[in-house]
């Protein structure tokens, strides 16, 4: 048990070190990576670290991002008929991003606030899955054929706040990975999971995901501490490091800072899968 508290101790204080080395980037610099980058943002129901309700800003920092492929999570109210919350028209016509489509839904943007946005290229098939647990959850599945060539699913998910939870839910997942599918899958999301070592509810993914990258803390968005937010492939060396989108704007807009990563599409043509059985 001392282990695995000096364990999270450890990366904590390799968290502040890093933020205080670091030099935050600003919205005006150009770093947008070569390749297709994806991302993972909960925009917190477009309230940001100053309690303000402002879609606007959400909007922008989604903007600084300039992802091919970005999975939100939050995006809708809660509670009773679930509403979204952002611009989505203005935002196709500003960044070219549009929403996967949700059946059943009728002013939600996602299904249990997930949103899947990509830029360029097709949908061959969406899945919407109810996660199991005390909390209504769910996970976004999409399959997308990407203009640049090369066929994705992404697997947009947050999971419960209860460990237990959790638990259930990852096993879903990795249940719903074993279809016999070959297609390239990323999974992306709020993970909600800030325990390390064994008794972290993640390391069920590591029979459909491999060993689990390294854990980039995105959480609190002011002085990110926990690594809550995650992306992980079932393809070695199909994604670049995950990294966060740390701006000015991005440390404000949410509790959560955003992640991404940037897709080799060479490997989408592979077949270097973590195992043999396991698309």
């Amino acid at each position: 048990m001392r282990k695995k508290k000096e364990s999270l101790r450890a990366s904590i204080l390799d968290s502040l070190k890093n933020r205080k080395k670091s030099r935050p980037k600003l919205a005006a610099e150009p770093d947008r990576p070569e390749g297709t980058l994806i991302a993972s943002y909960n925009v917190h129901k477009c309230v940001g670290a100053d309690r303000r309700f402002d879609p606007e800003r959400t909007s922008r920092v989604i903007h600084e991002i300039d992802a091919d492929v970005i999975g939100l999570q939050e995006a809708d109210t809660r509670f009773g008929e679930r509403t979204g919350l952002l611009d989505l028209r203005r935002l196709e016509r500003e960044t070219g991003l549009i929403p996967v489509p949700v059946a059943g839904v009728t002013k939600a943007h996602g299904w249990h606030g997930n949103v899947v946005l990509f830029k360029q290229g097709t949908v061959r098939n969406v899945h919407q899955i109810n996660l199991p647990g005390l909390e209504p959850r769910g996970a976004l599945i999409a399959e997308l054929e990407l203009a640049r060539g090369g066929s994705l699913r992404i697997i947009a998910a947050h999971l419960g706040l209860l460990h237990r939870s959790r638990a259930q839910q990852t096993r879903l997942i990795v249940d719903l990975m074993n279809d016999g599918s070959d297609t390239p899958t990323i999974l992306l999301g709020d993970l909600n999971e800030w325990r390390l070592g064994d008794r972290s509810s993640l390391n069920t993914f590591q029979s459909a995901f491999g060993p689990l990258p390294p854990a980039v803390p995105s959480f609190p968005s002011a002085l990110p501490l926990l690594a809550l937010d995650r992306i992980m492939a079932n393809r070695r060396g199909m994604i670049s490091a995950v990294e966060v989108h740390d701006s000015p704007l991005a440390r404000i807009a949410s509790d959560h800072l955003p992640i991404k990563a940037v897709v080799s599409l060479e490997t989408l043509a592979s077949d270097d899968r973590v195992h043999s059985h396991i698309a």
